[in-house]
């Protein structure tokens, strides 16, 4: 079994989650006592969410590769980074490595494939959604990728930094996600991509009327994985 790399922290909510799937995972194919072998990586998240704010990309792409290149260090056989934010700056995290660096859109664009869903919408933090980082990497794939609109960016991105984040689950907020799902499902989308980690805490398996695509748990399953690959 090889040693995953967990770079986490952003939020730790959503890293427990990865840390949860990610054992029950191995668990499942092995059957047994076993679980998974990691290595994790926290990081305070309000160091990050100051970078993210300010528009320091450069310096999170810095903070985040030499977290990379320490797990790789501490004996990481591949390394997973647990937001989907912060794969903006996956190119320079990717840069300081020598052991593979497994991309959240590759897990996401898989199981979109696999659905034979063609048209996805995407909802995440304001920053996933306006700029092209995880759009790019899915449609390179094949996929035409929708996004809500701004009003909706707002509501989605304020629900996930000022509740989700924070272990907050309200529904109301539940309700006005649902509404949002709506709207994309009628410009065309033939199902979701829940393009942040923390949103599984809030839009759980057949709530919706069109699939939904975890990122969270598509990545960690994808994670462990390739840990068991021969």
């Amino acid at each position: 079994m090889r040693t995953i790399g967990l770079i986490g922290g952003m939020s730790w909510e959503s890293t427990a989650e990865y840390y949860r799937i990610l054992n029950e995972s191995v668990r499942d194919r092995l059957g047994g006592l076993h679980s998974a072998r990691v290595i994790v990586d926290s990081l305070d998240f309000a160091e990050v969410a100051s970078l993210q704010s300010a528009g320091a990309w450069t310096e999170a792409g810095q903070l985040l590769a030499d977290r990379a290149a320490r797990l790789e260090q501490a004996g990481a056989d591949l390394v997973v980074l647990a937001t989907n934010t912060m794969h903006l700056v996956a190119d320079a995290i990717q840069a300081r490595l020598s052991v593979p660096f497994l991309h959240i859109g590759d897990a996401a664009a898989d199981a979109i494939e696999a659905a034979g869903v063609t048209v996805v919408g995407l909802l995440g933090t304001r920053f996933t959604m306006e700029n092209p980082f995880l759009v790019d990497h899915l449609s390179r794939r094949g996929l035409r990728v929708l996004l809500p609109p701004a009003q909706d960016r707002t509501l989605v991105h304020d629900v996930i930094y000022d509740e989700l984040v924070q272990g907050v689950v309200r529904e109301e907020s539940r309700l006005a996600y649902a509404e949002v799902i709506d709207r994309l499902v009628a410009a065309g989308a033939e199902g979701v991509l829940l393009g942040c980690t923390e949103i599984e805490l809030l839009v759980t398996p057949g709530w919706t009327r069109v699939p939904t695509f975890p990122t969270t748990r598509l990545h960690a399953e994808a994670a462990a994985a390739a840990a068991l690959a021969p």
